[in-house]
């Protein structure tokens, strides 16, 4: 899923969205929305929908993870979290019937439960104390959760890197009957055999008709890994933040456009690439944007990542379909995450 945090993806339009790069879903952040523009005007629009003109499928992260980030700034309480605006200092309360009335109000089609994010590294005991909170709090969201036919609510499994949490925390809410599973806690500094090791745990326990969100993850290699370990669905800032900054992914790896070996490369980003972008500019070009600061440079590095990242999901689907997807990974993953200055 493209991430659009703020109601928009970064330098790119909705056209470019649907028809260049083909994308199906997209995320927002009730945080960041509640805050600006405020979920009561984007109700008064029409719902997300309707103010960004997406006629897809939307899906809002509850929030959780960017108040849990505020540290100094929040105080976690049995009821929500009290947190301080971290644009002009205002006191603010999210508690769980809150947080999905705003992602009502907002009218995406897949909602998250509001959890804590534990920070890592944290000890077990603290995560099992946290752990509880969360799972009270998914009770209390699904209970207050009605328009169940336009909106499918995910619960959020935490538990750190505990596998017994872990798995605690999965079949308390598979007991909640969920339509949906995030896996969240995850991509927050532990290792990656960390990650493997709980996706792998809960590829043996959340069910397998539902639908399983890896929230918040990741490179090329992560997303295929996962995958191997049962995922669905995945976010991440990644392919567009490092697009904009000049580094860009490939079906070679990730190439640092601003090389001066690129300087008279006048071959596309990527050859084996169909995007808007590998078939209408070089390399030296696009260097050249990005050297010179011109706004087109974001657009054409975003548009290439973003359409690579998606064409490896696309690619991944259609090998998984004819079985074989093992010989699809063993192929690309070393490639994938490798770096070409």
């Amino acid at each position: 899923m493209p991430v659009g945090t703020k109601a928009t993806v970064k330098t790119i339009s909705p056209k470019e969205l649907e028809e260049d790069i083909q994308a199906q879903i997209i995320l927002g952040n009730t945080y960041h929305l509640y805050l600006r523009p405020g979920h009561k005007l984007i109700e008064k629009a029409g719902g997300l929908h309707n103010f960004m003109n997406w006629n897809k499928p939307i899906l809002t992260d509850s929030g959780g993870f960017q108040v849990m980030s505020l540290k100094g700034l929040r105080k976690i309480t049995p009821e929500g979290v009290k947190f301080q605006s971290h644009i002009d200092g205002s006191y603010h309360m999210f508690t769980p019937k809150k947080v999905i009335e705003i992602q009502n109000s907002l009218g995406s089609d897949i909602i998250m439960s509001f959890d804590e994010c534990p920070p890592y590294p944290a000890t077990k005991e603290y995560v099992a104390q946290s752990l509880q909170t969360t799972l009270r709090w998914a009770k209390r969201g699904k209970d207050a959760h009605t328009n169940t036919k336009k909106q499918a609510l995910f619960g959020i499994v935490q538990g750190g890197i505990y596998e017994d949490l872990r798995e605690e925390s999965a079949k308390r809410l598979i007991e909640m009957n969920f339509p949906g599973y995030s896996i969240g806690g995850l991509a927050v500094g532990e290792s990656k055999d960390d990650m493997l090791k709980i996706t792998g745990l809960l590829n043996k326990v959340l069910p397998r008709r539902k639908p399983r969100y890896l929230m918040g993850v990741g490179t090329p290699k992560d997303l295929l890994d996962n995958i191997a370990n049962g995922v669905d669905m995945f976010d991440c800032v990644m392919p567009t933040r490092n697009a904009r900054n000049g580094t860009i992914f490939t079906w070679q790896g990730k190439l640092i456009i601003k090389a001066a070996r690129y300087k008279q490369d006048f071959s596309p980003i990527d050859k084996n690439c169909d995007c808007y972008t590998c078939k209408n500019f070089s390399r030296a070009y696009i260097r050249h944007l990005f050297n010179v600061d011109e706004i087109l440079a974001l657009r054409l590095a975003t548009l290439h990542s973003l359409h690579f990242y998606l064409e490896l999901v696309r690619k991944t689907r259609s090998a998984i379909l004819e079985n074989r997807f093992d010989q699809f990974r063993k192929e690309h993953e070393n490639k994938l995450d490798s770096t070409r200055e």
